[in-house]
């Protein structure tokens, strides 16, 4: 399979060289239909190995958490659409054959593929295997004139066309399975961009929604005549203000050890002067101008950190990674220290790295954060970790994943 890959990599490079300005109008038309075609098979065929690949436990051998959290290090996709491409092979696997097979022969796109297995899905539920077989049927033949979202529509009043005697039944079942669908979609994705601030994308379930809109609807009223901002600029806003209420209620789980809050690093003649920036404890910056706001309802904690940026002294240690030393350590490692994690600190766990019951003491240089995975991975597994000569951690991996054991190091995380 490599080699026909690799023969058909050429294939593809030879025509993307090629130059699609020579072509007739026909044959530009057919060129594009060919491409989408093999576009289609090659995710057929991704999806196979993506089953393969998770059906081996290949992602934890390797030390990810799950396979879409290797897939999003490997071919560089967000975890989102990674954890879609795995739920995806698993049902075309374990699902309908044909639908699978409508994929490798070109026939239907990868989202018309997922509209038709939640389809047929609940078809299979509502009316058996005879009835899902003629909904794949029909709704791959539908692939070809109609989006996938329009295929989703028609899809709500399949019964009619292959189960007619219990179609209005089926409705209602239909229905609560698009509420368990929308359970198990429910997500909320936080990016972070270039620039450091934060894009927020998701879907939210129904309760959710409504829950938000009660929630944020009474804040986001203009707040006099004066008030030019956007409506976006005010729901903005009003997603801030929730925030703080929530912050100051004192209600929030501890947070990595520490109450809920925000972490500032900053210089004191920022504080001072106004001079420079800050850094929140996931690495965006903030004015000086912010630095001092946020200070005047705040806890100042003096920290002495070295030019590399390394954290000399944080006020009194203690026998536990906690207080003081456990936010040196945030200031250090910026999240999960593990290559290729991306887990905020607040998710993560302090490390012994010379473990304490066998003597290790409890200081900044016995000490690195991991997120829960990859801290009990680390404890049962042949990677070691150390830290370099600039005071930052570094792992070096089992003999059997890397012969030579060089050391790695995670990139996610900004570095001052």
């Amino acid at each position: 399979m490599v080699e026909e890959l690799s023969q058909a990599d050429d294939a593809v490079a030879a025509c993307a060289d090629a130059a699609a300005w020579a072509l007739p109008e026909h044959g530009l038309i057919a060129a594009l239909d060919a491409a989408h075609r093999l576009q289609q098979r090659l995710a057929a065929v991704t999806l196979a190995l993506v089953r393969e690949i998770d059906g081996r436990g290949t992602a934890r051998t390797q030390g990810a958490s799950c396979t879409a959290v290797w897939l999003r290090e490997r071919l560089q996709l967000t975890v989102p659409a990674a954890r879609r491409l795995v739920d995806l092979a698993t049902t075309l696997d374990t699902g309908n054959p044909g639908i699978r097979q409508a994929l490798a022969d070109g026939a239907i796109s990868l989202d018309q593929a997922r509209v038709i297995t939640d389809t047929v899905d609940t078809v299979q539920a509502a009316a058996g295997p005879e009835a899902a077989d003629k909904a794949v049927s029909l709704l791959t033949g539908w692939a070809a004139q109609f989006d996938p979202t329009h295929l989703r529509k028609l899809g709500t009043r399949i019964l009619d066309h292959v189960a007619p005697d219990i179609a209005d039944a089926a409705a209602r079942a239909a229905l609560e399975a698009e509420a368990r669908r929308a359970s198990r979609d429910r997500h909320l994705t936080l990016s972070e961009q270039t620039d450091g601030r934060l894009r927020l994308t998701g879907t939210l379930d129904t309760e959710t929604a409504g829950l938000l809109r009660a929630a944020i609807d009474p804040l986001t009223a203009p707040t006099g005549p004066d008030d030019q901002r956007s409506p976006g600029q005010r729901r903005h806003d009003a997603l801030a203000d929730l925030c703080r209420l929530s912050l100051r209620t004192g209600e929030l789980p501890d947070s990595g050890g520490d109450a809920a809050q925000i972490v500032v690093t900053t210089g004191y003649d920022v504080l001072t002067r106004q001079l420079g920036t800050g850094t929140l404890d996931i690495g965006q910056q903030l004015t000086a101008e912010t630095v001092r706001r946020l200070a005047c309802d705040a806890t100042i904690l003096p920290a002495v950190l070295g030019g590399a940026g390394q954290v000399l002294d944080v006020g009194r240690q203690r026998r536990l990674i906690s207080g003081p030393l456990r936010r040196a350590l945030v200031l250090r490692d910026r999240g999960c220290a593990f290559p290729g994690c991306d887990r905020p600190p607040r998710w993560c766990h302090a490390h012994h790295i010379h473990h304490w019951a066998d003597g290790g003491t409890t200081n900044l240089t016995n000490a690195v954060l991991l997120c829960g995975h990859h801290h009990r991975h680390l404890h049962h597994s042949d990677w070691t970790v150390q830290l370099g000569r600039d005071g930052h951690p570094e792992f070096a991996p089992p003999a059997w994943l890397d012969p030579e054991q060089l050391p790695r190091r995670n990139h996610y995380h900004r570095r001052t």
